[in-house]
């Protein structure tokens, strides 16, 4: 079974939005649809205005790198990011981590626009990754330098000064290295839940559960290290494990970790949330088998087949290269071109009125009630009232600036040649590999029909620029073909 995570969050500012039982309630049905298991929620409620940095959201992409979970699911994609730009950001660092997004109520994860934003920026900082990392780290080594806390949940032996830095709390790092030398000196992380529920130790009034003993033993910042994004700074919070205590404990972990396995990793279903069947509409999903004779084999079928749809059975890779075949095949030079026009006055829109924009703003007000404070302190006002707001403000100052920096240090310099080059480099790619399939799949197909019978229809999150709705194309039997070796040097660059 599939490990997943929930994401779901809810702003106080709007009043018709999904309550946040009501986008669990909808995650959990489609997680049992699809045969998954939720592993872990994350939830962000009616979070102030003065801030989109949403610390479960912070603390789920930091748990990524675990690699515990393969999918997070949200009710809707605007569940998950504020825009398109940051959704392309987030996305990548998650597959990074070997983690896509679903969406329970939608096929697809916005607008067909949206999906193509996310697949060609994705494209562009895979190829540029040397540089944009560089670029990155930069601007965060200037934010991260002052190890200050981001937000998120607080570790187990920490608390957070006024200053926003970390701070040992004796009262709860005693059980911190507890939890280590017990695991050091021999004990199951069965074993340390239960001396942790037996002497009423308690995590922010929460016990202490399985998952967040395994989390705790995995903790660098334990270490000393402040953690942000992919940056860590060595001594840049108090450590509380000693350096030969935390490695004895990993070296036990690592151990534990490696289960003989015998079974292939399973190839992933690449049309997951995209197919449904042409006869009674109902998702298409993934499953697989073995024959009388012990070969193993792998299919689509129709979610309706419980309710009566007579819809057959499709091979996985019958389908899945057949939409790959006719997905190239749209993918000439004249569109290629109005694709990558479309989407730089897309990209500029977005970056017009992104969250830099709005960081700016909130510095101009900022320094505006500054110096009205500062001319009622010239006029002789109340003092103490002027000063202790003049001192929030300047908290507030610091604060905004900080996210600035990080928000500045991501933002990719593109170009329309740029667009264009990476559209055009879909066509190009070596589509033997799974993550390339994936790719082409994720950032072009919006929805599969299957009809039965080796016949299906494919919609693309590409508009045809006469008519205003998607392009279609057909599939039939002379379209289902394997993708073999020589299709792909077809599509390779002479």
């Amino acid at each position: 079974m599939v490990n997943v995570v929930i994401y779901a969050r809810f702003s106080s500012h709007s009043q018709t939005e999904q309550s946040i039982e009501g986008q669990l309630k909808e995650c959990y049905e489609f997680a049992k649809r699809n045969d998954y298991n939720v592993i872990a929620e994350y939830i962000d409620r009616a979070l102030t205005g003065t801030t989109d940095k949403r610390p479960e959201f912070l603390r789920m992409i930091e748990d990524s790198k675990k690699k515990t979970f393969k999918y997070v699911l949200v009710y809707q994609l605007d569940r998950f990011a504020r825009n398109r730009y940051d959704s392309a950001t987030y996305k990548a660092k998650l597959k990074k981590n070997g983690v896509r997004v679903l969406s329970a109520k939608e096929n697809i994860t916005e607008d067909a626009s949206g999906i193509l934003v996310e697949g060609v920026l994705e494209s562009m900082a895979e190829y540029y990754s040397v540089e944009l990392s560089q670029k990155i780290k930069r601007g965060i080594e200037v934010s991260a330098s002052k190890c200050q806390f981001f937000g998120g949940a607080i570790p187990l032996g920490y608390y957070i000064d006024e200053d926003k830095h970390y701070q040992i709390n004796e009262s709860e790092a005693v059980f911190v290295r507890k939890i280590f030398e017990m695991y050091a000196d021999g004990k199951t992380i069965v074993e340390i839940e239960e001396f942790l529920l037996d002497n009423k130790i308690f995590n922010k009034g929460k016990t202490i559960g399985h998952g967040t003993v395994k989390r705790i033993l995995h903790n660098r910042r334990y270490l000393g290290y402040y953690i942000f994004h992919d940056k860590e700074i060595k001594g840049g919070i108090p450590q509380i494990i000693s350096d030969e205590l935390y490695e004895a404990v990993q070296s036990r972990l690592e151990r534990n970790n490696k289960a003989p396995s015998s079974k292939k990793a399973r190839e992933p279903f690449l049309l997951t949330t995209k197919l449904f069947c042409g006869l009674c509409e109902s998702s298409m999903t993934g499953a697989s088998g073995t024959s009388h004779t012990g070969k193993k084999y792998a299919y689509y079928r129709c979610f309706g087949k419980k309710d009566g749809c007579k819809q057959e059975t499709v091979s996985k890779d019958l389908i899945e290269n057949a939409v790959i075949q006719e997905t190239l095949k749209l993918l000439d030079d004249k569109l290629i071109d109005k694709i990558s026009q479309a989407l730089y006055e897309i990209l500029q829109n977005e970056l017009k009125n992104g969250n830099v924009p709005r960081l700016e703003k909130l510095l101009t007000a900022n320094k505006k009630a500054t110096d009205n404070l500062l001319q009622l302190l010239m006029d002789g006002k109340a003092k103490n009232t002027i000063l202790e707001k003049l001192d929030q403000l300047e908290k507030e100052r610091k604060e905004v600036e900080l996210q600035l920096e990080v928000e500045e240090s991501e933002i990719l310099d593109f170009k329309l040649e740029d667009l264009r080059y990476y559209v055009k480099r879909f066509k190009h790619l070596d589509y033997s590999k799974t993550e390339n399939k994936q790719a082409l799949i994720d950032t072009f197909v919006n929805k599969v029909i299957y009809y039965g019978n080796k016949k299906g229809k494919v919609r693309y999150n590409v508009t045809d620029f006469s008519t205003g709705s998607l392009y279609e194309r057909v599939v039939d039997d002379t379209g289902l073909e394997p993708v073999t070796s020589s299709t792909s040097r077809r599509h390779s660059p002479s």
